[in-house]
């Protein structure tokens, strides 16, 4: 008494349907994508998850768009008609972005990161010290909607969705930013006036004067060497972003897939690696000088 059984059914063959490009193991290639799939993970039941990847590998989901509340899906299952789903999260007030950005802007590799279009591995800490987070940690920050007959929510629908979207992460990590509320422009200006004002200060801030030295006091020694610069520190390493120019210009649109990232990288690499060796060999020369 009180129990249903509900006969397991079988979804109808989606036809041009988007496949995830995983057929096994992860789903996602970054770290912010990871963290989004794990987001899920903890909100929800064991079997859906498990349904959900079987429709996302299968391309039962039919579409998936980005709109003006969040994101919005159609998914084939057992139906003729393709259920309707949306994915919101909580996007952040202005008071608790303003936090975010302080936290971003004092840290300059962040700032150079995501001008480069990369996520910042650290950059939960920044939303950790405005007291939120940018992923969602509670079933508050996820709203989901499906308009299948399934009671759970969510459901396998709405999880087979939520796992393409993980890679379309993959591809768009900013996308993640205006699911919370705010554009990659609107980040990105706020990081460079915050940074501008930081430097102003710095300028405002009196300078001791040095001494000037007169020609004729020096016209003796003025051709002879300066003191040397083995003291000065050198630190060869590699960049913090790859390829920082490349991806702050963007893809060039005269250049075929796979893109001139992807076409130049090797290139790249290669004269980052010719150029520390060199500048090591230069280095134990002059020690053994």
């Amino acid at each position: 008494m009180g129990y249903y059984y509900f006969k397991p059914t079988k979804p109808k063959e989606a036809k041009d349907g988007i496949k995830a490009h995983s057929q096994r193991g992860s789903f996602a290639k970054s770290w912010w994508a990871e963290q989004w799939i794990a987001a899920l993970e903890r909100l929800m039941d064991s079997g859906r998850l498990s349904r959900g990847r079987s429709y996302a590998r299968k391309g039962q989901v039919l579409s998936i768009e980005e709109t003006k509340d969040g994101i919005a899906a159609r998914v084939q299952g057992s139906r003729k008609t393709p259920y309707k789903i949306s994915i919101q999260i909580a996007p952040l007030t202005d008071a608790q972005w303003d936090k975010v950005i302080d936290a971003l802007a004092e840290q300059a590799i962040f700032t150079a990161q995501l001008l480069a279009g990369e996520m910042p591995q650290d950059i939960e800490q920044a939303f950790s010290a405005a007291g939120v987070s940018l992923f969602p940690a509670k079933r508050g920050d996820l709203k989901t909607d499906c308009s299948c007959p399934d009671y759970a929510n969510p459901c396998k629908h709405v999880a087979a969705t939520h796992y393409i979207l993980g890679e379309r992460f993959d591809e768009d990590p900013f996308l993640l930013f205006r699911l919370r509320g705010r554009t990659q422009e609107q980040i990105l200006q706020a990081l460079r006036q915050r940074r501008a004002g930081q430097m102003e200060m710095l300028e405002e801030e009196p300078a001791e004067p040095e001494p000037a030295i007169l020609l004729e006091d020096c016209l003796e020694h003025f051709w002879e060497l300066g003191a040397p610069l083995e003291s000065v520190p050198v630190s060869i390493r590699p960049p913090a972003v790859e390829m920082p120019l490349l991806k702050r210009l963007g893809e060039a649109a005269f250049v075929p897939e796979p893109g001139i990232e992807s076409l130049l990288r090797a290139a790249y690499q290669a004269i980052g690696q010719e150029a520390i060796r060199v500048a090591f060999q230069e280095e134990e020369k002059e020690e053994a000088e």
